[in-house]
């Protein structure tokens, strides 16, 4: 029953997310022909773009990489559209989920069900994780599905490290949306502010080029040298787990 609920109060937010992720990869797929003719007539000077800074920079990057299709999938899919839209989505799926209309008739028939309320955070915590999971992995393996349509190929293993690595990451700003829900009773809140914690800390990390959790996002070592970022992964879980049990304590605390 409880597992039942979740599913039904957070469904809507993670179909849709589904739909526009699946046809964002799509779109970007179909794109790629496109995107390498035109980058074919592209040439650029890197040490005259670097003194422009960041600006410069990152077209050199995004240039350089894209000019394999490996590369465009990683740019333009697990560093750019899934980092930013899949992080909205798993703050979307982690707001709201709990104490939002709090003095309802909902919430009161789930406190009421024969279930205690870790049992009742645990369902919540297990649907939301496992529907941001599907987020990360069936766009990602659809990549290696569709890319043959196009006569390109793209490596199931190569998709699952990306995904994996994103839902990592991802489920930090769950668990701090999460964690939010247990502090107000709205739904903007802790979607804004958790947006706003995960704008701060991209722009942050863009700006110093410093190696932090969207780095790990985007599993950009493994990209470029084939290793698994497995410290930021670690450092990721530990962060979730740390909110995921500050959100435990305060539902216990809480006088329904």
């Amino acid at each position: 029953m409880l597992w039942y609920k979740s599913w039904l109060d957070t469904r809507w937010r993670f179909l849709i997310p589904l739909a526009i992720l699946v046809l964002n990869i799509w779109g970007l797929i179909f794109e790629y022909p496109h995107v390498a003719t035109l980058l074919r007539t592209v040439h650029l000077e890197p040490d005259a773009l670097s003194e422009s800074g960041v600006l410069g920079r990152a077209i050199v990057e995004s240039v350089a990489a894209e000019r394999t299709y490996r590369g465009y999938i990683w740019f333009q899919w697990f560093r750019q559209n899934l980092s930013q839209m899949g992080t909205l989505f798993a703050v979307l799926l982690g707001s709201g989920s709990l104490l939002s209309g709090s003095s309802g008739a909902g919430t009161m028939f789930t406190l009421s069900l024969p279930a205690s309320r870790n049992q009742w955070l645990g369902a919540r915590v297990a649907v939301g994780l496992g529907e941001s999971l599907v987020l990360a992995l069936i766009p990602s393996l659809g990549i290696s599905l569709v890319s043959p349509l196009i006569g390109q190929q793209y490596g199931i293993a190569d998709a699952v490290v990306h995904a994996t690595c994103f839902f990592a990451v991802g489920s930090v700003f769950f668990s701090l949306a999460f964690l939010l829900s247990t502090v107000f009773t709205d739904t903007w809140r802790p979607l804004l502010i958790a947006c706003g914690v995960a704008v701060v800390l991209s722009l942050c990390e863009s700006r110093f080029d410093l190696n932090g959790l969207f780095r790990v996002m985007s599993a950009s070592t493994y990209f470029a040298a084939g290793s698994i970022p497995w410290i930021g992964l670690l450092i990721s879980t530990v962060m979730s787990a740390a909110m995921l049990y500050g959100a435990s304590l305060n539902v216990a605390r809480r006088d329904f």
